[in-house]
């Protein structure tokens, strides 16, 4: 159990809040037709979901859609499946400040990149996640149905049984994705 979690927490919503204030992002999308780049926001803490994202990544890049993963992995030390690999970024515990905020160039990149497309994949609700899932500046964000919306980043959010299966989300995603006209 971490020291003093829930007070640390609230500092860093706190400064969330002063930094979402004076984002500036606008909600746009019209086809899936028209998507060059996906971002992921991944719980890389689940190191069985890796393949489904590998598998994703691989899926979008016949489609010719570029898919960037920054996840976080509670932990000092990455396993190595997650070295080496040009389309994802994992962020370690070292790599977050005492209230649980990235303090990295790699998130700073990440958020301020414009993605035609966000999918947030963070069943657990960790800090973290959101903090750049709130942050980034992608065109369109995905997530997955909260019982709390009122403050909610997503544009488009999937109602899925718990627990969620990943392969199940990003398939469903894809699926109302292609059927949005707009």
């Amino acid at each position: 159990m971490e020291l003093f979690k829930n007070s640390r927490q609230k500092f860093g919503n706190a400064i969330l809040k002063k930094r979402a204030s004076k984002t500036n992002r606008k909600m746009l999308y019209n086809n899936f037709r028209n998507v060059k780049s996906i971002g992921i926001v991944w719980d890389a803490s689940k190191q069985e979901e890796f393949q489904t994202i590998a598998r994703f990544h691989q899926k979008m890049l016949e489609k010719n859609i570029d898919v960037t993963v920054l996840g976080y992995f509670n932990n000092k030390n990455l396993p190595d499946q997650y070295t080496a690999l040009r389309y994802l970024t994992i962020l370690k515990k070292t790599d977050i400040n005492f209230f649980y905020i990235p303090q990295t160039n790699e998130f700073q990149s990440f958020a301020d990149k414009k993605f035609d497309v966000l999918i947030e994949i963070n069943n657990d609700g960790i800090f973290t996640l959101r903090y750049i899932t709130i942050l980034s500046n992608a065109s369109f964000k995905v997530g997955i149905l909260e019982e709390e919306t009122g403050n909610s980043p997503f544009d488009l959010m999937m109602e899925l049984k718990k627990p969620v299966n990943t392969e199940e989300y990003l398939k469903q995603t894809v699926q109302y994705l292609e059927m949005i006209n707009a």
